[in-house]
């Protein structure tokens, strides 16, 4: 047998700092770069007619900021959130361009980690259909894998929200 001689698959993950989080039993990350603060759970002002991961706004110190939560979005179980539950708050978008502020809901902040080339790998091949490019890579982090996501499509791009046509009863669904 030859050995492989096909170069390594490359991640679009960076080196560099990451916030992991929990949803559910799973764990996430996040560039740090983009992470502004991390408030506790506070009551959410529904706004009509969003999608059901659009949970609704808050004001934060005058500045009214949407808030998503990521269970919702990426159809995980959605029941009530535990006394860890809070709030990342993000700055989406790319400077100069328009920047915005929005939050998440998560079950638990983990930690900071740095991550050097060798704890990342390119996000798998899931074969077919599934839409991936909302995650960066993935990484091994004390013996677990975390998902690393990609902060601006999870945030700004409707990639994963499907849309039922109300033109006809009998329509399929489709994503954006």
């Amino acid at each position: 047998m030859k050995p492989d001689s096909s170069p390594p698959l490359s991640t679009a993950a960076k080196p560099g700092r990451y916030l992991t989080f929990k949803l559910g039993l799973e764990s996430y990350g996040l560039p740090v770069l983009g992470v502004r603060e991390i408030i506790r759970l506070c009551p959410i002002t529904p706004v009509p007619h969003m999608p059901a991961y659009i949970k609704g706004v808050i004001n934060l110190r005058g500045k009214v900021i949407p808030i998503l939560d990521l269970r919702a979005k990426f159809q995980l179980s959605t029941e009530g959130y535990g006394e860890r539950a809070c709030i990342i708050v993000v700055q989406a978008g790319t400077p100069p361009a328009a920047v915005t502020l929005m939050g998440a809901i998560v079950d638990a902040v983990e930690e900071v980690v740095q991550l050097g080339e060798a704890d990342l790998e390119p996000t798998p091949d899931f074969g077919g259909s599934p839409d991936t490019g909302y995650i960066l890579g993935m990484a091994t982090i004390h013996g677990g894998v975390k998902t690393l996501l990609d902060l601006n499509r999870v945030f700004l791009e409707e990639g994963l929200l499907t849309l039922v046509s109300t033109q006809a009863p009998n329509s399929n669904p489709q994503t954006i």
